[in-house]
């Protein structure tokens, strides 16, 4: 999801970009519009810009200018991907974008570290975590509720408490 937010940033830095340079250059006559110049549309919208959001898209545009080309061309599929996705979908994920960007900053690099350790993982590691999700997701809520208090109270459980617990687990499940 992410990926494919930074694929819309870039448009939006593609079009700022050839914008930018259409707004900077001096007036043309009306004439016929110059080859790679924006659309009407797109220079208005550049227009209404502020002049610290047409930095921002600038020093973006810049910096996909400066990422390889096998990268580029993956942002530019991504972004191909999210114009093919409905209204309502795109709507959806730019409001996910929206309350994750609401986060406070540590929580948000807390969820950055677990997709990574998501990414790491084996596929099949994936689809137990993935399976594991939905049985939480689908469970009923005192059921959830009890798990989640669970994980608290781990997480609050020292190193050495959790190998403690974790011995007396192993143990239990060796008895008949």
């Amino acid at each position: 999801m992410r990926r494919a937010l930074l694929a819309l940033l870039f448009v939006a830095l593609a079009w700022g970009a050839a914008s930018s340079a259409a707004a900077q250059a001096p007036a043309a006559p009306a004439a016929a519009p110059a080859a790679g110049a924006p659309p009407d549309a797109a220079r208005e919208r550049w227009e209404r810009l502020s002049p610290e959001q047409r930095e921002t898209l600038r020093q973006r545009w810049k910096a996909f200018q400066e990422l390889p080309p096998e990268r580029q061309a993956e942002v530019r599929e991504r972004l191909e991907r999210w114009k093919a996705l409905p209204p309502a979908q795109r709507e959806e994920i730019a409001q996910t974008w929206k309350r994750y960007r609401a986060l406070p900053l540590d929580e948000r690099r807390e969820m950055a570290q677990l997709l990574r350790r998501y990414r790491e993982m084996t596929p099949e590691r994936q689809e137990q975590v993935r399976s594991a999700f939905r049985k939480l997701v689908d469970a009923p809520p005192e059921v959830r509720q009890r798990y989640l208090d669970n994980l608290r109270r781990w997480r609050d459980l020292s190193p050495a408490q959790r190998e403690q617990a974790r011995d007396l687990w192993r143990q239990k499940r060796q008895r008949p």
